[in-house]
Order: structure tokens, then sequence, then C-alpha cells
């Protein structure tokens, strides 16, 4: 079988017709597979409800949530993502994203060549 390109997974939206549908939270904190543009590398990470509610707590969904904040939560990634939008329909679904080309050591970007 050979292998299809992935395309960008998008945050799940119910069929147009189909009731408004409720968020579905997961056991524990799932990490999306890494995807790009040009410029960043993008992930999502979908908390649990319980994880949810103390997101909630910290930042009313008013705000992106500062790197502390979401290690804080329990979320574990390598350096260098930040938080950079909040997902209004399914907000326990964290968006990251980070420069193409980011040590994940360091958390520093590379510089890019024009």
């Amino acid at each position: 079988s050979h292998s299809q390109p992935h395309a960008p997974p998008r945050p799940v939206r119910s069929a147009r017709n189909a009731r408004p549908a409720m968020p579905t939270y997961p056991d524990e904190i799932e990490y999306s597979q890494k995807y790009a543009d040009d410029t960043y590398e993008y992930r999502h990470v979908i908390l649990p409800k319980t994880i949810a509610r103390s997101m909630f707590k910290i930042s009313g969904c008013k705000r992106l949530l500062e790197e502390h904040e979401w290690r804080g939560l329990g979320v574990q990634q390598s350096l260098g993502w930040a938080h950079y939008e909040i997902h209004r329909p399914e907000q326990h679904i964290l968006l990251f994203r980070r420069p193409l080309g980011t040590d994940p050591v360091t958390g520093k970007a590379q510089k890019q060549r024009r």
C-alpha cells in the first residue's frame, strides 16, 4: 500500500445538518501529528475535561497561555512551541506552532536564509 501525503488535520466539526456536536474530550492529553506550511510547523493538543477546566480557570479562554501555564497543565512537548490561537468552537483544543527549523533542545529558531 502506498502512503498518501497527509493533509493537515482539521479540528473536527459536525456535519452541517447535524445537531451541534458536544465537544468530545479524551481521557488523557492527546497530541496531533505535526503539520507545516512554509513558515511554521503546527500541532494541536486536545485536553481532557478536568485539565480543560483548569485551563479555563487560568485564562478564561480570553487570552493565549504562556509556556509555563500550558506546561503546568501537563502538556509535554519540546522547546519552541507557542500557543498561538484560541479555537473558539472547541476551546479545549490548544493550537501550537513554532518556526520551521526550531532546535527542539534550545527552542531557538534558526535564522531563515533569504
